[in-house]
Protein backbone atom coordinates (compact mmCIF):
# COMPACT_ATOMS: atom_id res chain seq x y z
CA UNK A 1 0.00 0.00 0.00
CA UNK A 2 1.02 3.59 -0.27
CA UNK A 3 1.67 6.27 2.31
CA UNK A 4 -1.91 7.48 1.96
CA UNK A 5 -3.21 4.53 4.01
CA UNK A 6 -4.30 4.34 7.65
CA UNK A 7 -5.39 1.47 9.87
CA UNK A 8 -8.70 2.38 11.54
CA UNK A 9 -9.72 0.34 14.58
CA UNK A 10 -13.40 0.76 15.41
CA UNK A 11 -14.81 0.20 18.92
CA UNK A 12 -12.52 -2.57 20.13
CA UNK A 13 -13.55 -1.75 23.66
CA UNK A 14 -13.68 -4.12 26.60
CA UNK A 15 -17.49 -3.99 26.77
CA UNK A 16 -17.82 -5.02 23.12
CA UNK A 17 -14.93 -7.36 22.45
CA UNK A 18 -14.90 -9.49 25.60
CA UNK A 19 -18.06 -11.43 24.69
CA UNK A 20 -17.85 -11.06 20.90
CA UNK A 21 -17.75 -13.89 18.37
CA UNK A 22 -14.23 -15.33 17.87
CA UNK A 23 -12.78 -12.70 20.17
CA UNK A 24 -9.32 -14.27 20.42
CA UNK A 25 -8.96 -14.77 16.67
CA UNK A 26 -10.16 -11.25 15.90
CA UNK A 27 -7.77 -9.71 18.44
CA UNK A 28 -4.93 -11.80 16.97
CA UNK A 29 -5.73 -10.52 13.47
CA UNK A 30 -5.96 -6.93 14.68
CA UNK A 31 -2.60 -7.31 16.43
CA UNK A 32 -1.08 -8.70 13.23
CA UNK A 33 -2.33 -5.66 11.30
CA UNK A 34 -1.14 -3.32 14.05
CA UNK A 35 2.36 -4.80 13.85
CA UNK A 36 2.40 -4.53 10.05
CA UNK A 37 1.10 -0.95 10.09
CA UNK A 38 3.47 0.24 12.80
CA UNK A 39 6.45 -1.41 11.11
CA UNK A 40 5.56 0.35 7.85
CA UNK A 41 5.01 3.72 9.52
CA UNK A 42 1.31 3.62 8.60
CA UNK A 43 -0.90 5.78 10.83
CA UNK A 44 -3.15 3.93 13.28
CA UNK A 45 -6.36 5.65 14.32
CA UNK A 46 -8.63 4.31 17.04
CA UNK A 47 -12.35 5.02 17.21
CA UNK A 48 -13.99 4.76 20.63
CA UNK A 49 -17.73 4.83 21.26
CA UNK A 50 -18.77 7.16 24.07
CA UNK A 51 -22.02 5.79 25.42
CA UNK A 52 -24.37 7.79 27.64
CA UNK A 53 -24.93 7.09 31.31
CA UNK A 54 -26.37 3.61 31.78
CA UNK A 55 -25.16 2.44 28.35
CA UNK A 56 -22.89 -0.59 28.12
CA UNK A 57 -20.06 1.68 26.96
CA UNK A 58 -20.56 4.54 29.40
CA UNK A 59 -17.64 6.95 29.30
CA UNK A 60 -15.03 6.30 31.96
CA UNK A 61 -16.20 2.78 32.88
CA UNK A 62 -14.07 -0.34 32.54
CA UNK A 63 -16.29 -1.54 29.66
CA UNK A 64 -15.63 1.71 27.77
CA UNK A 65 -11.84 1.26 27.77
CA UNK A 66 -10.07 0.17 24.58
CA UNK A 67 -9.08 -3.46 24.95
CA UNK A 68 -5.61 -3.68 26.48
CA UNK A 69 -4.85 -6.44 23.94
CA UNK A 70 -4.67 -3.79 21.18
CA UNK A 71 -3.94 -0.66 23.21
CA UNK A 72 -2.89 2.53 21.42
CA UNK A 73 0.72 3.62 21.53
CA UNK A 74 1.81 7.17 22.25
CA UNK A 75 0.81 9.47 19.41
CA UNK A 76 -1.92 7.22 18.00
CA UNK A 77 -5.11 9.29 18.06
CA UNK A 78 -8.40 8.18 19.55
CA UNK A 79 -11.49 9.60 17.85
CA UNK A 80 -14.55 9.68 20.12
CA UNK A 81 -18.00 9.10 18.66
CA UNK A 82 -21.57 8.90 19.88
CA UNK A 83 -23.21 7.31 16.81
CA UNK A 84 -22.62 4.25 14.63
CA UNK A 85 -21.04 6.46 11.96
CA UNK A 86 -17.47 7.27 13.02
CA UNK A 87 -17.55 10.33 10.74
CA UNK A 88 -20.70 11.84 12.30
CA UNK A 89 -19.87 14.78 14.58
CA UNK A 90 -16.29 13.54 15.14
CA UNK A 91 -12.76 14.52 14.21
CA UNK A 92 -12.14 11.41 12.07
CA UNK A 93 -12.23 13.17 8.70
CA UNK A 94 -9.92 15.91 10.00
CA UNK A 95 -7.48 13.29 11.36
CA UNK A 96 -7.44 11.54 7.99
CA UNK A 97 -7.21 14.74 5.93
CA UNK A 98 -4.38 16.09 8.08
CA UNK A 99 -2.40 12.95 7.21
CA UNK A 100 -3.51 13.02 3.53
CA UNK A 101 -5.13 9.60 3.93
CA UNK A 102 -7.25 8.30 1.03
CA UNK A 103 -7.31 4.57 1.85
CA UNK A 104 -8.53 2.96 5.07
CA UNK A 105 -7.88 -0.55 6.34
CA UNK A 106 -10.75 -1.16 8.75
CA UNK A 107 -11.16 -3.61 11.64
CA UNK A 108 -13.26 -3.74 14.79
CA UNK A 109 -16.79 -4.08 16.03
CA UNK A 110 -19.70 -4.21 15.88
CA UNK A 111 -19.95 -5.59 12.35
CA UNK A 112 -23.51 -4.70 11.41
CA UNK A 113 -23.55 -1.36 13.18
CA UNK A 114 -20.41 0.74 13.49
CA UNK A 115 -18.21 -1.13 11.01
CA UNK A 116 -20.87 -1.25 8.29
CA UNK A 117 -22.09 2.32 8.80
CA UNK A 118 -18.59 3.81 8.94
CA UNK A 119 -17.20 2.12 5.86
CA UNK A 120 -20.24 2.87 3.71
CA UNK A 121 -20.01 6.50 4.81
CA UNK A 122 -16.27 6.53 4.12
CA UNK A 123 -16.90 5.74 0.45
CA UNK A 124 -19.16 8.77 0.14
CA UNK A 125 -16.36 10.85 1.66
CA UNK A 126 -13.99 9.65 -1.08
CA UNK A 127 -12.01 7.00 0.80
CA UNK A 128 -11.19 3.57 -0.57
CA UNK A 129 -11.60 0.82 2.00
CA UNK A 130 -9.99 -2.53 2.66
CA UNK A 131 -12.12 -4.37 5.20
CA UNK A 132 -10.15 -7.08 6.99
CA UNK A 133 -12.82 -9.75 6.65
CA UNK A 134 -11.48 -11.80 9.56
CA UNK A 135 -10.82 -8.86 11.89
CA UNK A 136 -14.29 -7.55 12.66
CA UNK A 137 -16.83 -9.11 14.97
CA UNK A 138 -20.30 -9.04 16.47
CA UNK A 139 -22.78 -11.17 18.44
CA UNK A 140 -25.53 -13.60 17.56
CA UNK A 141 -28.79 -11.84 16.72
CA UNK A 142 -32.37 -13.07 16.85
CA UNK A 143 -32.37 -13.91 13.13
CA UNK A 144 -28.72 -14.51 12.19
CA UNK A 145 -25.71 -15.88 14.03
CA UNK A 146 -22.60 -13.73 14.39
CA UNK A 147 -20.87 -15.90 11.77
CA UNK A 148 -23.75 -15.29 9.34
CA UNK A 149 -23.76 -11.54 9.98
CA UNK A 150 -20.00 -11.32 9.36
CA UNK A 151 -20.19 -13.49 6.22
CA UNK A 152 -23.13 -11.47 4.90
CA UNK A 153 -21.37 -8.15 5.42
CA UNK A 154 -18.14 -9.43 3.86
CA UNK A 155 -20.05 -10.70 0.82
CA UNK A 156 -22.28 -7.64 0.50
CA UNK A 157 -19.53 -5.03 0.81
CA UNK A 158 -16.82 -6.71 -1.27
CA UNK A 159 -16.89 -4.66 -4.45
CA UNK A 160 -19.30 -2.01 -3.10
CA UNK A 161 -18.62 1.21 -5.03
CA UNK A 162 -19.47 4.84 -5.37
CA UNK A 163 -18.43 6.96 -8.35
CA UNK A 164 -14.98 7.49 -6.83
CA UNK A 165 -14.41 4.90 -4.09
CA UNK A 166 -14.67 1.19 -3.45
CA UNK A 167 -14.60 -1.40 -0.69
CA UNK A 168 -12.68 -4.64 -0.99
CA UNK A 169 -12.64 -7.41 1.60
CA UNK A 170 -9.42 -9.31 2.27
CA UNK A 171 -8.18 -11.67 4.96
CA UNK A 172 -5.53 -10.27 7.30
CA UNK A 173 -2.76 -12.40 5.76
CA UNK A 174 -3.24 -10.65 2.38
CA UNK A 175 -3.12 -7.09 3.70
CA UNK A 176 0.18 -5.31 3.23
CA UNK A 177 1.04 -1.77 4.30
Amino acid sequence: MTNDTALVIIDVQTGLIDEAYQRDEVLEHINTLLAKARAAGTPVIYVQHDGPRGHGLEVGTDRWQISPAIAPQAGEPIVHKRASDAFHATSLKQELDRRRIRHLVVVGGQTEYCVDTTIRRATTCGYDITLAGDAHTTYDGDTLTAAQIIAFLNETLDGFRTDTSAIIVKPTREIVF
